[in-house]
C-alpha cells in the first residue's frame, strides 16, 4: 500500500472505495487488504474466542465422537472393557493396563474377568491393608512388639486425708465422784503407754467402799469380802492394789487413773483441783500405731472397687500404697478396709477408707495422701466375665446354644482353646498376666479401636480389637488388655502406628497398592537410609512359614523351593499354597502356580522329590564339614561347597597339631583373604618359636621380613576365627 500512495498521494484512499489508478490484481489484492487484514481484525479475534468456546463447552461430546470413529469393532469391545490384571503373588494389586507389573515384586500381571476374584481384599475383622516399601518403613519408625501375656494392674489414684483410726480411739472418764488432787499428764499429746497413771482422784465413795473391804476381812465374811472386791474392780482397782489394801490394813482413799492403751493424749477436759461427777470425761486418747486414710473415688471408677467390702473387712483385701506430702519419696502400704454405701452428692465420689500401718507416727491426722488403689484383672468386670467363661469351660460346662445360631462362634478370648490350653491361661490370670497390647499400637476413631498387625515386612493390616480398660505394666508402661482381635504371638506396630494408619487414610487405594520408596516426603529420617534399601527377605519367609501348621512347616522347609518357578523360595511371596497332587502334599509359592503343579502332576511330583533330595543331600555334606548353612544361599547348600571339600582334603594332608594350628589361624598370614588349604596344602614356618601358615610359598618372603609385624596378624587372625566359631 505504500507504493500505491506514492503513486497518487492526492488521491484519496478513504471511504470503501479502491484508488482509481488500481486495476486488475492490484485492485484486488487491494480489497483482500481491506476487508481480512486492517478492517475486520477485532471479527476475527472474537471469532477465535467463540471457537475455543464451543471447543470447550463441546469437549465430551467430541471425545465420544473421537472414540465412537477409533473403537475397534466386533467383540473386542466387551473383552477389553470386562477384563483387568492382577498380580497372582499380591491379589491386592489389580490394574486395568496389562503392559504395567507389579509394584511389589515387579513381575507381570495376570489377566482375568472382572469379578472373579478369588481372594477376599479385607478378612473379617480386618479394615485396611497397607504395604510399605522398606524405605518407607524405616523413615516412618515403624517397630513391632509380639503380643505376649503381661502382668498388669488395675490403678485407681484418690485423693484424701489421715484420719484417726477409730478403734484405737478411748476416752477415760470418771469412774466416781471426787476432787482431782493430782493430775499427772497435765499435757494435750503427751505420748503415754498403757498402764502409765493419769490422775489421781480423792473420793469419799472410795474409802467407804475401802473401809467395808476392811471390815469384811476382820470379821472373816467371805461373802461381803466378794462383794466388796467386785465393787472396787468396777471402780478400775486392780488385784494387786487390792491386795495391798489387805496386807496393810490401811484405806486408800485415791483412785489412781490409768490410761488404757498406748498413744498420746489428744484431748484433756480438767485441771487439778477440779471436782468431778461420775461418768465425767477426764482424757481422749489415741493409739497412732495405724491409722485410717479416707480418700473419695469418682463414680467411672466405682466398678473396680469391690462390692462385698460394704461394711465389713474383707479376707481379700486390695492393697494400697499412700504418699504424703511430708514424705514424697516414702510409700506408705496398706489394704482397702471399708467402702462407704452412699454418694457425696455434691462431688458425686464415693469415700473409701483404708488401714495403713504407721510406725515412727510420721503419718499424722489431718495431713492429706495420695492413695493408688492396685486391682487385679481378675477383679476387672471386663476380664473377670472371661475368667467366669473360662473357669465354666475348664469344669466342662458347655455354653448355652441358640437354636437360631447352633454354629455361632466362640469368643475369641474364650473359645477354640484345648483343656491344657485353658488351664494355662487360668494359671496366667491367677498370677496377673493378661494379654494385652502397649497404649502406643492403638488407633482409637472414636468409635472403633483398630491396632495394625503384620502380616508380612512391609505389609500391615489394619484389625478392629476389643480392649479392657487402661491399665498398668512393667517400668509403669500402660497397656490395653486384649478380650478380642488378637493371638498371642502376633506382631503389632507400636511405633509409628499413626503415620501407617495415615496412609490409608490419606491415600484409600493404598490399602490395594505398595506404597514406593522413590520419596519420603519432607519426613526427616533418624538414620541413614537410601530409597533402594533391600527387603529382609529372610524376615519376610520366616513370618510366612509361622502361618503353616507344625507338620506343613516341616514339610515345606524340606522343599524350600516352589516346584514351578523353580528360582522362588517357598515364602517370599507369602504363605505357600499347599496343594494335594495325586493325594501327595506338594508346596507352590502362589495361587497362579497351583494350577501348573496340579495340571503337570508327574513332572510336578519328580521336581519335588529333587527338591527335597538335594536339600537332604547339602544339608548332610556341610554337616560333615563342619559349615553352617549359609543364610543367603538359594540353592539349599553351602554355594562353596566345592571350595570347602578342596581346604578339607589340603588340611588332612597336614599331621593333628599342624591341621588344628591352622584351623585356628585359617587365614594365610601375608594374604588376609586367602584361605589356608585354598592353594594346596599350607606351608608351615616357624617365627621366633612360633608356627605360622601361609597359603603358598610365594608369602615366605614377605613374611620373614617383619616378623613382629606378622605374628600381630596371625594373632588377630587367630582371635577372629575364634569369634567365627562362637557364633
Amino acid at each position: 500500500m505504500s507504493d500505491f500512495k506514492r503513486a497518487a498521494p492526492s488521491i484519496d484512499e478513504g471511504g470503501l472505495r479502491a484508488p482509481s489508478h488500481l486495476k486488475g490484481w492490484r485492485k484486488a489484492w487491494w480489497w483482500f487488504d481491506f476487508i481480512i487484514l486492517v478492517k475486520l481484525a477485532r471479527l476475527r479475534f472474537v471469532a477465535v474466542l467463540v471457537a475455543i468456546g464451543a471447543g470447550i463447552t463441546q469437549w465430551d461430546t467430541l471425545v465420544a465422537h473421537y472414540e465412537k470413529l477409533t473403537r475397534p469393532v466386533g467383540d473386542a469391545v466387551h473383552v477389553a472393557g470386562d477384563a483387568e490384571w492382577f498380580c497372582p503373588m499380591h491379589p491386592s494389586v489389580v490394574r486395568d493396563n496389562g503392559k504395567d507389573k507389579c509394584p511389589v515384586c515387579f513381575m507381570p500381571l495376570s489377566k482375568r474377568k472382572k469379578g472373579n476374584a478369588s481372594d477376599e481384599a479385607l478378612p473379617a475383622g480386618v479394615v485396611s491393608r497397607v504395604q510399605l516399601s522398606p524405605y518407607r518403613v524405616v523413615l516412618a519408625g515403624v517397630q513391632t512388639w509380639a503380643v505376649a501375656y503381661v502382668p498388669l494392674t488395675k490403678q485407681i489414684t484418690a485423693v484424701g486425708y489421715v484420719d484417726f483410726n477409730e478403734r484405737g480411739f478411748k476416752t477415760v472418764s470418771a469412774r466416781v465422784k471426787g476432787r482431782i488432787d493430782s493430775l499427772i499428764s497435765s499435757e494435750t499429746g503427751k505420748l503415754v503407754a498403757a498402764g502409765d497413771e493419769l490422775a489421781s482422784i480423792y473420793s469419799p465413795e472410795l474409802n467407804v467402799t475401802v473401809q467395808t473391804l476392811l471390815d469384811a476381812q476382820k470379821r472373816n465374811n467371805a461373802d461381803l469380802l466378794k462383794s466388796s472386791r467386785n465393787r472396787l474392780h468396777l471402780l478400775d482397782i486392780s488385784d494387786e492394789q487390792i491386795d495391798g489394801i489387805l496386807k496393810t490394813g490401811e484405806s486408800n482413799t485415791h483412785l489412781r487413773i490409768r490410761s488404757p492403751i498406748p498413744g498420746h493424749i489428744v484431748k484433756k477436759y480438767v485441771r487439778e483441783g477440779q471436782y468431778v461427777e461420775e461418768g465425767m470425761p477426764l482424757y481422749d486418747i489415741a493409739d497412732l500405731s495405724s491409722v485410717w486414710i479416707q480418700a473419695q473415688v469418682y463414680e467411672h471408677d466405682f466398678r473396680f472397687l469391690p462390692a462385698e467390702q460394704h461394711g465389713d473387712v474383707s479376707a481379700e483385701r486390695l492393697p494400697v500404697m499412700a504418699t504424703t506430702q511430708a514424705f514424697p519419696d516414702e510409700p506408705f502400704h496398706g489394704f482397702l478396709s471399708f467402702i462407704y454405701p452412699h454418694v457425696d452428692q455434691e462431688t458425686r465420689t464415693v469415700t473409701v477408707r483404708f488401714e495403713i500401718p504407721n510406725p515412727g507416727h510420721k503419718l499424722r491426722p489431718g495431713t492429706t495422701a495420695e492413695v493408688l488403689i492396685e486391682v487385679p484383672p481378675a477383679r476387672v468386670p471386663a476380664i473377670a466375665r472371661a475368667v467366669a467363661e473360662l473357669n465354666r469351660r475348664a469344669g466342662g460346662v458347655s455354653p448355652p446354644v441358640d437354636p437360631a445360631t447352633p454354629d455361632e462362634p466362640t469368643p475369641p478370648s474364650t473359645g477354640g482353646l484345648t483343656p491344657p490350653a485353658r488351664q494355662e491361661q487360668l494359671e496366667r490370670l491367677d498370677r496377673g498376666e493378661v494379654l494385652a497390647v502397649p497404649e502406643g499400637s492403638i488407633i482409637d476413631t472414636g468409635r472403633q479401636k483398630i491396632v495394625y498387625r503384620q502380616v508380612l515386612p512391609g505389609e500391615f493390616e489394619g484389625v478392629l480389637v476389643q480392649l479392657g480398660p487402661r491399665m498398668a505394666g512393667p517400668n509403669d508402661v500402660t497397656f490395653f488388655p486384649v478380650l478380642s482381635g488378637l493371638e498371642a504371638g502376633e506382631l503389632i506396630v507400636t511405633s509409628g502406628s499413626f503415620l501407617v494408619d495415615a496412609e490409608t487414610r490419606l491415600n484409600p487405594a493404598a490399602g490395594s497398592i505398595y506404597i514406593g520408596g522413590s520419596s519420603g516426603g519432607s519426613s526427616t529420617p533418624s538414620k541413614n537410609v537410601r530409597p533402594s534399601t533391600p527387603p529382609d527377605t529372610d524376615a519376610k519367609i520366616d513370618l510366612a512359614l509361622a502361618k503353616l501348621s507344625p507338620e506343613d512347616r516341616k514339610l515345606a522347609a524340606s522343599q524350600k523351593f516352589c516346584p514351578v518357578l523353580t528360582e522362588s523360595r517357598l515364602g517370599s511371596m507369602g504363605v505357600p499354597i499347599k496343594v494335594m497332587v495325586n493325594d501327595q502334599p506338594v508346596f507352590v509359592c502362589c495361587n497362579a502356580c497351583a494350577k501348573p503343579a496340579a495340571k503337570e502332576a508327574d513332572a510336578t511330583l519328580k521336581k519335588v522329590a529333587d527338591l527335597r533330595a538335594r536339600m537332604r543331600v547339602g544339608g548332610e555334606t556341610q554337616s560333615r564339614l563342619g559349615l553352617r548353612p549359609d543364610p543367603n544361599d538359594r540353592s539349599g547348600w553351602n554355594p562353596n561347597l566345592q571350595k570347602q571339600e578342596k581346604i578339607a582334603k589340603a588340611l588332612a594332608k597336614l599331621s593333628p597339631a599342624d591341621r588344628e594350628a591352622a584351623q585356628k589361624q585359617k587365614f594365610c598370614a601375608v594374604l588376609p583373604k586367602s584361605e589356608l588349604g585354598s592353594m594346596g596344602t599350607p606351608l608351615k614356618i616357624l617365627i621366633e618359636g612360633q608356627p605360622v601358615f601361609l597359603c603358598c610359598a610365594g608369602c615366605e618372603e614377605d613374611a620373614l621380613k617383619d616378623p613382629k609385624a606378622t605374628l600381630s596378624k596371625v594373632e588377630k587372625l587367630r582371635q577372629a576365627a575364634t569369634k567365627e566359631s562362637a557364633r
